[in-house]
């Protein structure tokens, strides 16, 4: 099966379940997710899309612990940044309809100018995805941006998110594809 075909397939099964459905299977994930990030003091998260595990409680509630929170900010077709979050106040919609730190808000982490180091404890990230398979392997949607950031930051913990009927058999890739640690 080919990307588009199975991105297809994925998003009419999403059409399947309305918005608040999709908020309840959600609820198990989060719950996972909880207790995965229980030990790291840096995430890099999203805030969800309609069709998405439903992050945006989790990403208020890790703030609220004290843990620093990075959300990517779309930039150019190429370039995604990652800023810290400080609270729903400070997003906007983004070129992708999706929310973002509003521009010029919050530390920036990878930008155009040049990434900085990570220090201290290895970080994880929250990646979402159109599909996984059980070897990591993920289908985004299609604009690579989280495959760029992975692969300059290889030693970043990657947890894929996805709701039970995203998870399949296998997913096909490419060789610039980055695969996650985890699925949850």
């Amino acid at each position: 099966m080919h990307k588009e075909e199975l991105r297809r397939q994925i998003r009419q099964m999403k059409r399947q379940f309305t918005p608040q459905q999709l908020e309840e299977l959600s609820l198990p994930v989060i719950q996972r997710l909880r207790s995965r990030l229980a030990d790291y003091q840096v995430v890099f998260a999203y805030y969800s899309l309609p069709d998405e595990v439903c992050t945006r409680q989790l990403v208020d509630d890790l703030l609220a612990e004290g843990k620093t929170v990075f959300l990517p900010k779309v930039v150019s077709e190429e370039t995604m940044e990652w800023r810290t979050y400080t609270g729903r106040q400070d997003l906007q919609e983004g070129t992708l309809r999706i929310m973002e730190p509003a521009e010029n808000h919050g530390d920036c982490f990878f930008c155009e100018q040049g990434a900085k180091q990570l220090n201290g404890p290895v970080p994880v990230i929250l990646v979402p995805g159109m599909a996984f398979d059980a070897k990591g392997h993920r289908l985004g949607r299609g604009r690579g941006y989280y495959d760029r950031f992975l692969a300059a930051y290889p030693h970043i913990y990657k947890i894929g998110v996805c709701f039970d009927f995203q998870k399949v058999e296998e997913v096909p890739t490419d060789d610039f594809d980055i695969a996650v640690d985890e699925v949850i």
